[in-house]
């Protein structure tokens, strides 16, 4: 069953195709038969004619994104990289498969080469590479608050645990700043929810909006993290998108991939809004999601599904419950709102921290130094008890694939790790048969209970 996150019945099916770069390029192409996604928040019928997303820029802080392929042509601009500074962005150096690119299509795609196609796909997608560290991810949100950008992309999460508050303190000044500069900031709540489940950022901290997974029926992921942090739910199983090779993986399935599809809906909002506050932007997502878990707020997907057609269409009554800036208006008010001064580098290699914030810094370093010393000795004199309650932070959400099914198969069983699109060399196979785990539905019938 289909979930049902429209705000009102379709009464024409979907023409599922996939185009060529033939199409007029006037005109939006179809989505990709796997995009099961574009049903469920009826997206050409209903979203499209409101709004594409244009005139909005989605910062992607990432791995960067491969600019020459025909999916995302026109549509990335030049960028910065906190990695090693020696790209603007637009190539994509994640070791495997292209995390960067495939979230980048997720948002924008334009629907050349294997005619995949993002729901906001006259935004512009400004990439940001970052690898791993608080230091760096605080440098490219300001980066990206400081380049036009209107929405935030971080398909990112880190073990928190060790932080305060679990936000690392540059990281949540840097947060802040964004919301002053008037930025939605949209992060993945993590993959780890049936293991350690431990709190992650930059999900945690105060300020931005995290987002949970869910499939097609509105289920919980398996894996998406249970936290108190969580706002909104969104598509995260059987959830494919191009690598950066240029190839369309399948049915994968993480919270990346329901934080790009989260920040496509802002990016929605922010086109059609262009004068809407980030706070109110959020705060509609949130008034206007499907409550699919248990009544109310709940650790998986907060406070239910995105809604796109109601999030562009209903108002929501200011009383309604907005916690990612709840949070910031009390971290706020504690008077914690001291943060680092940036200045451009030459050359273009992104800002430069003030000597008196590296010392800062330093200080935090040496302290969570310290914190992990501990941990390591209390875990010893344990005989190694709850040894991975406190693993080593990362950058990549996801891990390479399990060796599961066949090209065209449904999603593999729930427990394998967050899982990647899985590449293959063929991009014309058809989709399952309706009614199997996370296709598409082909039959255009309004899915039962559909509002």
């Amino acid at each position: 069953m289909q979930l049902p996150i429209r705000s009102t019945s379709l009464t024409a099916a979907i023409m599922w195709g996939v185009l060529t770069n033939a199409f007029p390029a006037s005109a939006t192409p179809n989505p990709h038969p796997e995009e099961w996604w574009f049903n469920s928040w009826s997206i050409q019928q209903e979203v499209w004619p409101i709004a594409k997303g244009s005139n909005v820029v989605v910062a992607e802080i990432d791995s960067g994104v491969r600019v020459n392929l025909p999916e995302l042509r026109g549509a990335i601009l030049p960028g910065a990289d906190f990695n090693k500074g020696q790209t603007d962005g637009r190539i994509d150096i994640h070791d495997g498969w292209g995390h960067g690119t495939g979230m980048a299509a997720l948002i924008v795609g334009q629907g050349g080469g294997s005619g995949w196609v993002g729901i906001a796909p006259e935004s512009k997608v400004l990439p940001i590479v970052w690898r791993q560290g608080p230091r760096e991810m605080a440098e490219a949100i300001r980066y990206a608050a400081d380049h036009n950008a209107k929405v935030v992309n971080i398909s990112q999460a880190a073990p928190a645990s060790f932080y305060p508050a679990h936000c690392p303190q540059q990281v949540q000044v840097a947060v802040a700043y964004a919301a002053e500069k008037d930025v939605v900031v949209v992060a993945g709540a993590g993959n780890d929810g049936d293991g350690v489940n431990s709190p992650n950022w930059p999900a945690a901290c105060a300020g931005v909006l995290a987002v949970g997974g869910v499939d097609s029926r509105g289920e919980p992921w398996v894996k998406t993290q249970r936290q108190d942090y969580v706002s909104v739910a969104a598509p995260g199983v059987g959830v494919g998108t191009i690598g950066k090779d240029g190839k369309l993986g399948h049915y994968g399935a993480g919270t990346s991939q329901a934080t790009a599809l989260t920040s496509g809906a802002a990016a929605l909002i922010r086109s059609r809004y262009p004068e809407m506050p980030a706070r109110e932007v959020v705060q509609r997502l949130i008034g206007t999601a499907l409550d699919v878990g248990p009544k109310g707020k709940d650790d998986q997907t907060g406070y239910g599904v995105i809604r796109i057609p109601r999030a562009l269409t209903q108002e929501v009554p200011k009383s309604t419950p907005n916690p990612p800036y709840e949070r910031l208006d009390q971290w706020l008010a504690s008077g914690r709102t001291a943060g680092p001064t940036f200045t451009p580098q030459p050359g273009g290699g992104g800002p430069l921290i003030k000597g008196w914030y590296i010392a800062v810094g330093a200080v935090v370093l040496v302290l969570a130094v310290i914190a992990a010393i501990v941990a390591v000795v209390v875990v010893r004199q344990r005989g190694g008890r709850g040894a991975a309650a406190n693993p080593a932070p990362h950058s990549w959400q996801d891990v390479p694939p399990p060796p599961y099914g066949q090209p065209g198969a449904p999603p593999p069983p729930y427990g394998q790790q967050g899982t990647h699109p899985r590449p293959h060399g063929r991009q014309s196979e058809s989709p399952p048969p309706n009614g199997e785990e996370g296709v598409p539905p082909g039959s255009g019938q309004d899915a039962p209970g559909a509002d």
